[in-house]
């Protein structure tokens, strides 16, 4: 008996997230540079030729991964409260993010900092950009609530504050002090210290060490 059109769809679309998810692997596992699209192909157990069906080139793989990174940062459009409980469910969201997802972290920060990728990141970035100008303003306007006198640069700051936590973190997965450094944030903002801890582990401050 003949699939139905909505069976149809569903099968290309599990096709299409095994495709993305083995290019994840794959990218985490041999950095974007050395990754190949057989490698993919292979991780996935799918043909080359329906690799190519959805995407042309490895860096369409990458740029679709990298969008759904950037609208992850978006959902901080939903945090609702006060602007201290909003400022900080930003920082709760964001650590939470570079604890649980690194692989894909991991990927968004060599597109950006690699001299041959970082256009890559860029295309994606100016694509995103409407969106990304609600994020930025979303945050502004919690400065501005809280009183800060330059609320973009206060948004900046915080932004670099949270992806230079992610890039240690990517580094020193086991012996960054996640918890320690979220107090501290909150402490630094002037925020009431949160009542439980995130649920990850996180081990005591001493060195970071590569494992």
């Amino acid at each position: 008996m003949p699939r139905s059109a909505s069976a149809n769809q569903e099968m290309r679309e599990r096709s299409r997230e095994r495709i993305l998810a083995a290019a994840l692997e794959v990218f985490a596992a041999k950095g974007y540079e050395a990754a190949s699209i057989s490698d993919i192909t292979t991780a996935a157990g799918v043909s080359r030729g329906l690799v190519s069906y959805y995407f042309a080139t490895k860096e369409q793989l990458a740029a679709e991964l990298l969008d759904r990174w950037l609208d992850g940062i978006a959902g901080i459009l939903t945090i609702q409260g006060t602007p201290d409980e909003r400022l900080a469910g930003i920082i709760d969201g964001a650590l939470m993010a570079a604890a649980t997802t690194l692989p894909i972290q991991r990927l968004a920060i060599t597109l950006m900092m690699q001299p041959t990728t970082h256009d890559v990141f860029a295309r994606v970035e100016e694509a995103k950009s409407a969106r990304l100008s609600l994020v930025e303003d979303a945050i502004r306007d919690i400065f501005t609530a809280r009183g800060a006198p330059d609320p973009a640069l206060e948004e900046m700051l915080l932004r670099a504050t949270l992806e230079g936590v992610t890039v240690k973190l990517a580094i020193y997965q086991e012996t960054f002090p996640l918890e320690d450094v979220r107090r501290r944030l909150y402490a630094g903002y002037t925020l009431p210290a949160p009542a439980v801890p995130l649920p990850i582990t996180s081990p005591p401050v001493h060195r970071l060490r590569a494992k």
